[in-house]
């Protein structure tokens, strides 16, 4: 059995809800699946003076945190945050601060990662944000595995570095994000069996 762990991190919930799906399709695999959002680290009036934030935030307020043990247990780590002027949000930032010890170790080497990211314009830094997620995985000696354009989906979606949601004026998954996060988690997957057989 996979163990997959879902690291990400959502200040409106989009990143949540993709996180949420890229979980049921890990599961439906026979993965064993650890769901982790990291903690929020802005300031609470900033928080508090954007409703969908703030309702976001007491949305997942009883949902676990994110630990470095998680990804010490994961075979496929799949990481998910928004973009923050093309790269990832501060928050997740800082959870990949605190895994130093395990790298030091070496316990974040020979795993396979991949990732998913949401913006809520077109051109909004997604790619980028994606591939600054590659460099860490790079440096934890992890295996990258993108979804390059292994199904005719991708051609939809056109984004091989990972998934990209576009949120504009809705935050709602359409059937092509979901089909992009299942196919991202599915192949992630299967080549970590490869790895482990």
């Amino acid at each position: 059995m996979t163990n997959v762990a879902i690291i990400y991190y959502s200040s409106y919930g989009t990143t949540h809800t993709m996180a949420e799906r890229v979980a049921a399709a890990a599961e439906k695999t026979g993965a064993q699946v650890r769901l982790r959002h990291v903690r929020e680290t802005a300031p609470q009036e900033v928080v508090q003076s954007q409703e969908a934030w703030k309702n976001h935030q007491a949305d997942i307020a009883d949902r676990p945190v994110a630990e470095p043990d998680d990804l010490d247990w994961a075979d496929v780590a799949v990481f998910g945050s928004p973009t923050r002027y093309g790269h990832v949000t501060s928050q997740l930032q800082g959870f990949i601060d605190t895994l130093g010890p395990l790298w030091g170790q070496g316990r974040l080497a020979d795993k396979v990662y991949t990732a998913f990211t949401s913006s809520q314009t077109k051109h909004g830094g997604q790619e980028s944000t994606l591939l600054a997620m590659h460099t860490t995985f790079a440096h934890f000696g992890g295996i990258i595995v993108p979804p390059g354009y292994t199904d005719q989906l991708k051609f939809t979606d056109g984004n091989p570095y990972g998934v990209g949601k576009v949120t504009g004026e809705s935050t709602e998954l359409d059937g092509d994000d979901l089909a992009a996060l299942d196919h991202l988690v599915e192949r992630a997957i299967r080549v970590g069996e490869k790895l482990a057989g």
